[in-house]
């Protein structure tokens, strides 16, 4: 492990509206609350702990479809209430950052089923009513089972949802960063003018995938464009994230799995035009925590019991698209033979470290609590000694924390392991003021001029 001076950890709270987000079978013990989800007075007490605790910001994950592919049929799913029934998160936010100052909002939409002008609409909103506190989670989707319900027979192919996307964003930074400039609103009572029309401007777009004749609905934010979050891990995604993204999420069950992709899209980001290092990663992480390492122990033997075995492989037949209700638990897992709807999922797996086979049972295993990132179980030291090695061995910037239990996971992160960081120097002691993306970069509000939107601006 690097002794040199560590570097601040970030830290975001990784969840989702729904009964079971990563820990299929958690929602049955007797502390979880997560089955309070559809309760506000849960959000905004969760929004209160992470502020308590100087989290960054809370990672609110979503996906347009549900997991029906383990068994062929949704039953499972159901079921076990494995990321279903599932809400719209974008909703809780103006709640959760009422009872906030600093915390910020990474907010999952998937570009592949709403119009531009409407998602540039609604985080514009959200930008404004939270005094450019919010982050969009940028994903193309990638359920068949989102396409049927909004009446597509299939949805699009892998990289062809990256040629989409890519177009997607040009719409949305022209109306983010061009179509109101800045002075456009004056709110002059005595003219009686409110905005000037000559300094808003229409969009004009024909593209292979959308067309577009309009001026932006709503005027420019604090931040214009949204913080950018992108979790894409496959060849495409990497590219599409060192072109577009601020903060990258990553996810993977080793040191040896995440070092390589953030490398490899620093390198990128570099090549078009940016600095790789002005970027943050963060690594998915559960952490399960006590007072000492046997408490910590006894916590995670307790949690073990509540796992739900079929929930683990309803997920993660989700997010390959391979039905494993068909597949021995004890067979080795063939990268051939998954027909992987998250090109990146299985190879964190198998292809990126090639000295590990894995089977269902291992998966079942690891993947139990928390997903698909490890899980570090200890005292506040040692859980600081695995975080702080994690960066100094992978290049991370921090970590989405996934829970066991909620919010208790997040409670006791706060009361044991915050202190610790703080102490060795390796996490705040009060929040930077401004926007998120201000918090995030050290920078201004606005997206700088090595960034693709910036071409948009008047």
């Amino acid at each position: 492990m690097n002794n040199a001076m560590p570097r601040e950890i970030r830290l975001n709270a990784f969840t989702s509206q729904t009964p079971v987000h990563l820990s299929p079978g958690l929602w049955r013990h007797p502390r979880d609350q997560s089955r309070n989800f559809k309760s506000l007075r849960y959000w905004t007490e969760l929004a209160q702990i992470l502020e308590e605790g100087l989290f960054d910001g809370v990672f609110l994950a979503d996906g347009i479809g549900i997991n029906d592919v383990h068994g062929g049929s949704p039953d499972s799913a159901l079921r076990h209430g494995a990321q279903v029934p599932k809400h719209d998160p974008l909703l809780l936010v103006s709640a959760m950052a009422h009872v906030t100052q600093q915390l910020g909002f990474g907010i999952t939409a998937t570009l592949s089923f709403e119009p531009p002008s409407l998602l540039a609409r609604r985080f514009t909103t959200l930008d404004h009513l939270t005094k450019g506190r919010v982050g969009w989670n940028i994903v193309t989707g990638y359920y068949d089972s989102g396409a049927k319900a909004l009446g597509r027979a299939t949805v699009t192919a892998h990289d062809e949802r990256y040629e989409v996307a890519e177009e997607y964003m040009d719409l949305v930074y022209a109306l983010w960063e061009q179509s109101w400039e800045e002075g456009a609103v004056l709110g002059d009572r005595a003219s009686g003018i409110y905005a000037q029309p000559e300094k808003v401007h229409t969009i004009h777009h024909h593209g292979k995938y959308f067309d577009l004749d309009s001026i932006h609905f709503t005027p420019p934010s604090p931040q214009r464009t949204p913080l950018l979050y992108q979790a894409g891990a496959s060849r495409r995604g990497r590219a599409f994230a060192a072109k577009h993204a601020e903060a990258v999420f990553v996810a993977g069950p080793s040191k040896r799995v995440i070092a390589p992709i953030v490398a490899d899209v620093r390198a990128q980001a570099e090549q078009f035009g940016r600095n790789g290092r002005d970027m943050l990663f963060f690594t998915l992480m559960t952490v399960i925590v006590g007072e000492t390492e046997a408490a910590a122990r006894a916590k995670h033997e307790e949690y073990q019991r509540y796992v739900s075995p079929e929930g683990v492989l309803t997920l993660f037949s989700g997010w390959t698209g391979t039905d494993f209700s068909r597949y021995p638990l004890d067979a080795p897992i063939v990268p051939a033979e998954v027909d992987s709807a998250v090109a990146s999922m299985i190879e964190s797996f198998t292809v990126a470290d090639p000295g590990r086979v894995w089977t269902l049972r291992e998966l079942i295993a690891h993947n139990g609590i928390g997903g698909r990132g490890p899980v570090i179980v200890g005292s506040p030291e040692q859980v600081a000694d695995e975080l702080l090695g994690w960066i100094a061995d992978t290049d991370v910037d921090g970590f989405n924390l996934s829970y066991a239990i909620t919010p208790e996971s997040y409670r006791d992160f706060v009361e044991f392991v915050v202190p610790e960081l703080q102490k060795r120097g390796a996490y705040k002691t009060a929040y930077v003021r401004g926007t998120l993306r201000e918090k995030f970069t050290g920078g201004g509000r606005l997206l700088p001029p090595s960034h693709p939107a910036a071409r948009f601006r008047s």
